[in-house]
């Protein structure tokens, strides 16, 4: 892809003194460059925080402008600015929307680009005429991309959509699991990673797997007013299709519907085309250049809805988005959080849709059930027990995919039976004595990611069937509490959830014994977080089975079945 605008050198103000950089400077940098009229406190604590030195973790909400913060950052520190981004689409619109700016240029590396253009772009990269670089994290497993990233020298490394980063239901781009060994070969530069939607163990695990060193993390608040929250009840599946059809074509366009199986995109995109809707599918499994023409036609106005997997929408930059509609659950209130971020993001009202029907879980409970591939674990454990080997040795060596030697060695990795040394080697190590040992603690790891992302299905089930607000407990789950019932769910259009949060004070006066995010301890789940509250239950998030509703009766009737840590 051709550079966007000019290069750094025509622009870069004197790096020398970051730290000391006004806020009325940034403001006047970012409205001289990029034509940007104001910062959001968050943007500008973020840049801040990275002309400082420190790695920075910066959950905010779609269309919140996080892509800002590495864009202009990007201008003080000396060295190139590399940006991770999952998907080409994605990379594509991040890199358009810095052409006719008068910012530094962009260029990418990726599997679609000729030869003489990946030339071409590293080369832009090296004499400074392209300040950012685009990758997919697949790219960092090559060891040519490697060695030019090493040689050019990066500021910063940016990982869009931090979230994949995380193993839980992410491990279908393994590679996000591998990009801390980069960083250390490539001179480790400080890191950026951003994302709309992170859970407290979600970002613990970023901040872990990216090895973020002492990371500023600032998170804006979860909460999306101009949301309206709403879940239909269904019996059978016939009476939630037809249901589809017929809130898709009441809705305010355009809007976007997700559905769980790629056939599903066909099918109800011919049916929403029938009666009389500019409908196109979207999935992984179509050729690039459709996925593209689909994309392309929603931004601009050519489509009112597209029906999609999880696999459309990442980095969608479409304010006017009027509803998302789910015909199947999401896995986990991450992803749903994540899909229905797409709407309103221009600030005016927009719907968020689930059609729920109880059977629709045991297709989302299965695939988080996932399966521990013994086998491979145990050939790869036993092949770097016997000599180092890149991950490329491997795949050759065993005659496997780069997907399952990949998370074969980040389960081992993690067991402490293996590491990834420098030059991308994988070595065992002496802490775990013997193959089948390593296999063993490798599958209680991977029996431990399972239990989690069961219980986060569960946690799209409490959603989909509480009975008090929404909004409380989709806020709850990120950690966050909204004392007052939010008015724009229906629960509450209903009038059946309470006006206030329950009491943190007990009617008898004592106070409330597990408030939110009070640190407790479960007689046999162990140590966990209270997520959220209840007037009858609490939520907690335990470290080895992740989430947990528990009825208050039963605490109340076993005092040392949840104790909350420091109290006797």
């Amino acid at each position: 892809m051709p550079a966007a605008g000019r290069g750094k050198s025509a622009v870069m103000p004197s790096p020398s003194v970051p730290g000391r950089i006004q806020p009325a400077q940034l403001l006047a940098l970012a409205r001289d460059r990029f034509g940007w009229s104001a910062l959001r406190p968050e943007q500008e604590r973020a840049v801040r925080a990275l002309l400082d030195g420190s790695d920075v973790l910066a959950v905010m909400p779609t269309g919140w402008g996080k892509s800002a913060i590495y864009q202009l950052a990007g201008l003080f520190l000396d060295g190139p600015t590399v940006v991770l981004s999952p998907l080409l689409a994605l990379q594509r619109d991040q890199m358009l929307s810095l052409e006719g700016t008068d910012g530094p240029g962009a260029v990418a590396v990726n599997s679609d680009a000729r030869a003489a253009e990946v030339r071409g772009s590293w080369e832009s990269v090296r004499s400074g005429s392209a300040e950012f670089l685009f990758l997919t994290p697949e790219q960092l497993a090559r060891p040519e991309v490697l060695d030019s990233l090493t040689g050019a020298r990066p500021s910063l490394l940016v990982v869009d959509e931090a979230h994949c980063v995380s193993s839980w239901g992410h491990d279908f781009r393994p590679d996000y699991l591998r990009i801390g060994d980069a960083l250390e070969r490539i001179g480790r530069p400080r890191v950026l990673a951003l994302t709309a939607t992170a859970a407290p163990p979600v970002r613990a695990e970023i901040l872990e797997r990216l090895r973020m060193r002492d990371a500023s993390e600032i998170i804006h608040g979860f909460d999306r007013p101009n949301l309206t929250l709403s879940v239909r009840l269904f019996a059978d599946d016939r009476s939630k299709q037809a249901a589809v059809v017929e809130e898709v074509s009441s809705e305010v366009k355009p809007g976007l519907v997700y559905v769980g199986r790629r056939k599903d995109t066909e099918t109800y995109a011919d049916r929403l085309r029938g009666s009389g809707l500019r409908a196109a599918a979207y999935h992984a499994g179509m050729r690039v250049r459709e996925r593209e023409r689909v994309h392309d036609e929603f931004l601009n106005g050519g489509l009112d809805v597209v029906v999609a997997t999880s696999a459309f929408g990442m980095g969608i930059d479409k304010p006017d988005v009027r509803f998302v509609l789910h015909a199947d659950i999401s896995d986990s209130l991450d992803a749903y959080y994540q899909e229905i971020g797409r709407a309103g993001r221009d600030g005016e009202p927009a719907n968020a849709l689930l059609l729920y029907r109880m059977q629709d879980l045991g297709l989302r409970r299965f695939f988080a059930s996932g399966r521990f591939d013994e086998e491979v674990v145990r050939r790869v454990a036993t092949a770097t027990r016997k000599q180092p080997a890149t991950i490329k040795q491997l795949e050759e060596k065993l005659a496997l995919t780069h997907r399952r030697v990949v998370n074969a060695v980040s389960l081992l990795e993690k067991a402490g039976a293996v590491v990834v040394n420098d030059d991308h080697a994988v070595s065992w190590t002496e802490e775990v004595r013997g193959v089948q040992t390593a296999v063993r603690a490798a599958e209680r790891l991977a029996d431990a990611v399972v239990k989690v992302n069961r219980s986060r299905v569960e946690m799209m089930r409490g959603y989909a069937e509480t009975t008090g607000c929404r909004r409380q407990f989709l806020l709850g789950y990120f950690g966050e509490q909204l004392a007052q019932s939010c008015g724009n769910c229906d629960r509450c259009e209903e009038g059946v959830a309470p006006a206030e949060q329950h009491s943190l004070v007990e009617s008898d006066g004592d106070s409330e014994p597990y408030p939110m995010n009070a640190h407790v301890t479960h007689r046999a789940w162990g140590p966990g977080v209270v997520m959220h509250r209840e007037p009858d239950r609490v939520t907690v998030l335990f470290d080895d089975v992740g989430y947990k509703t528990l009825a208050l009766e039963l605490l109340r009737e076993s005092d040392a079945l949840l104790t909350v840590d420091g109290e006797t």
